[in-house]
């Protein structure tokens, strides 16, 4: 499977001196080491006026990059596995183009570094970008439904400015195909759950997965697509009404496709009080809708087995999505009956 990412770029809190990361487990069998010390090296090596500066580990859930802090206004992003070199390739051609056409800030390359017999992959260095990552927990808490339903809005005006974007000769994002190309992963993952039991419904799961197959697919024109609205590539900083979106991070996999891709942020982040505010403002379609239900179903599944073992974040997001989906099928079908 390829790795997704969530990474925590820009919270200046999560950092360790000793260079240690989140995860001390390999998530992937083809995962390369990357330390503190290795980071000072690549950097001496490729750009010596940054040399002096302190290097430290940022403390993430993130799965495709390792990242550091390199001073205070920097950060240096480093794959951890060959699959994800081409993400590298991806953000430098697409990030200049992008950023001046969105509405909060985006990761600026200062310096782009190249393979060496000790790092065989490229990798990056960015502009530091402040803020701290949203916790679905804390935006579903009492109290919290004005800040939730404040930060859908900024989230529906980012979606919004992306799929503004002129889509010639963009190319096809990661995810932005029928739903159905994610089937066979969807159904592998499901049988596994089932065997390891106990850490989701899977009959529950498998009815969902099945419904949002038979959404009618996407038929008009592709549109730009971030394509991973994961917490852990979006930033939060105070703001009116509570932590408004400051920064979105992570565009190895953008590109063009189904407008349904990049819904997925309505249930890995937002709760059901905001979802239809979310839903309101960029005038989703109930196909639409339900393939980006689908689709934000799919990848949880497919995550929770896999890094349940090795990633807490990302398997814990995980099992909040797949009960966030199936809680909305109960409300669906709650007011069906009502209905009748």
């Amino acid at each position: 499977m390829r790795a997704e990412n969530a990474g925590n770029a820009g919270n200046t809190e999560n950092v360790d001196n000793a260079g240690n990361t989140e995860n001390a487990a390999k998530m992937h069998a083809d995962q390369l080491d990357v330390d503190v010390p290795l980071v000072r090296r690549l950097i001496a090596g490729r750009f010596p006026r940054w040399a002096g500066l302190p290097v430290r580990a940022v403390v993430s859930s993130g799965t495709v990059n390792a990242m550091f802090r390199l001073g205070a206004t920097m950060s240096v992003r480093l794959p951890l596995t060959p699959g994800a070199a081409g993400d590298v390739a991806r953000e430098r051609l697409l990030l200049p183009r992008l950023a001046p056409l969105l509405p909060v800030p985006v990761p600026t390359v200062l310096g782009e570094g190249a393979p060496t017999g000790e790092y065989p992959l490229p990798w990056t260095v960015h502009r530091w970008l402040p803020g701290r990552n949203p916790d679905p927990a804390a935006l579903a808490g009492p109290g919290a439904l004005g800040g939730a339903r404040a930060l859908a809005a900024d989230l529906a005006a980012l979606v919004g400015a992306v799929r503004a974007i002129e889509p010639a000769d963009g190319p096809p994002a990661h995810r932005g195909g029928p739903l159905t190309e994610q089937d066979a992963e969807t159904r592998s993952a499901l049988r596994v759950l089932e065997a390891l039991g106990g850490m989701a419904d899977t009959e529950a799961a498998s009815a969902a997965w099945e419904e949002a197959l038979g959404a009618p697919a996407w038929d008009g024109p592709p549109v730009w697509l971030h394509a991973d609205l994961m917490p852990g590539n979006l930033l939060v900083a105070p703001g009116e009404g509570g932590q408004r979106l400051a920064a979105v991070i992570d565009f190895g996999t953008a590109g063009v496709g189904d407008p349904a891709c990049d819904l997925i942020v309505a249930w890995n982040l937002l709760p059901a009080g905001a979802r239809a505010a979310f839903r309101d403002a960029l005038g989703v379609d109930d196909a639409t809708w339900a393939r980006g239900r689908g689709l934000a179903l799919s990848m949880a599944l497919i995550q929770l087995p896999y890094y349940h073992g090795t990633n807490p974040g990302i398997a814990a997001n995980a099992r909040h999505v797949i009960r966030e989906v199936l809680a909305d099928r109960r409300r669906e079908e709650g007011a069906g009956a009502n209905v009748r």
